[in-house]
């Protein structure tokens, strides 16, 4: 039985699908996503790929739903063309935020997209940075969960921004954690914005726990949706004299006029991984963070059942 390693790419980031592919070394193989006329997607594997290790490459970035079937779709076709083992990487994992019932009669949404993958065929996931870590338990199968902390105090050593007078910000109380191992990464000081959420649309922040008068801000969080949060956040940093606002997201989705809206605030410039295609900024304010090279070192490892942990270690 052969097991060659095989890379497949869906249609959601094929540009991320090409790093990972330069950097293995590996070519992607010819696998084609269209739809049929009515908008049914069609999937036609175009080699074989029996008995190989395959990794198919495909966030669930908007449109969500497009891209989830198509994952889906691509992970039955390997399947069912007797593959010996399918990984599917998911850089960003979509409906992560549904991780519980929160309320009566709402779904679970993370858990049923779990469900979804298995079923469609998958022995293994690999993503950066899952909104909520209790999701890999709701996988039956093993679930590498990549983290950001090293990626942004790699980016913000390179870029020299992790001075004395730097510290890094948490937007809102639930960003603490990834926040903080940034701090400890960089060894600077920690704030938090704590904030009170009135509704989906609307978000007050009302208080700020540390010190940041004449400091460079850097703000952390794992997802910039419409930017209402980061938005409120750089106006609190400001009103208590930063002297500079920054920030860096692992997925930058930028909904509903988001860029434009963040232009017009007080932040210098925001970092995003390209786990979603960063969209198009010209000279304005995001700037990308290549992770391709990071999940090409980890698909070579679990290829050739090496350990991650010691290149990541989980916590």
């Amino acid at each position: 039985m052969s097991f060659e390693l095989k890379l497949i790419s869906g249609n959601a980031n094929r540009e991320l699908a090409e790093e990972i592919s330069d950097r293995l070394e590996v070519p992607l193989c010819c696998a084609e996503v269209s739809r049929f006329p009515d908008g049914e997607i069609n999937v036609h594997i175009g080699e074989t790929v029996r008995g190989a290790d395959v990794f198919i490459v495909q966030p669930t970035c908007p449109p969500v739903n497009e891209n989830l079937m198509e994952l889906l779709l691509l992970i039955d076709a390997v399947r069912r063309a007797s593959a010996g083992r399918i990984t599917a990487v998911i850089p960003y994992y979509g409906y992560a935020r549904q991780d519980r019932k929160h309320m009566g009669r709402v779904p679970i949404s993370a858990r049923l997209v779990a469900n979804l993958i298995e079923t469609a065929g998958a022995d293994r996931v690999l993503t950066l940075d899952l909104h909520a870590g209790q999701i890999q338990g709701f996988f039956n199968i093993p679930v590498d969960n990549l983290k950001a902390d090293p990626i942004f105090a790699r980016y913000f050593e390179e870029q020299g921004l992790n001075t004395e007078e730097a510290v890094i910000v948490s937007p809102d109380l639930g960003a603490v954690r990834r926040a903080r191992a940034v701090a400890e990464r960089l060894n600077l000081p920690l704030a938090i914005v704590e904030k009170r959420r009135v509704s989906s649309e609307q978000v007050e922040t009302f208080n700020l726990i540390g010190e940041v008068r004449g400091r460079r801000a850097i703000v952390i969080d794992d997802i910039i949706s419409t930017g209402t949060t980061v938005i409120e956040a750089a106006q609190v940093l400001e009103e208590q004299g930063a002297a500079e606002i920054y920030a860096a997201f692992t997925h930058g989705i930028f909904a509903d006029r988001a860029l434009e809206r963040l232009k017009a605030a007080p932040i210098k410039r925001i970092a995003v991984t390209n786990t979603i295609p960063p969209p198009d900024d010209g000279d304005g304010i995001i700037e990308r963070i290549a992770v391709g090279w990071l999940f090409a070192e980890v698909i070579g490892r679990i290829h050739e059942h090496r350990s991650v942990s010691e290149i990541f270690p989980h916590y």
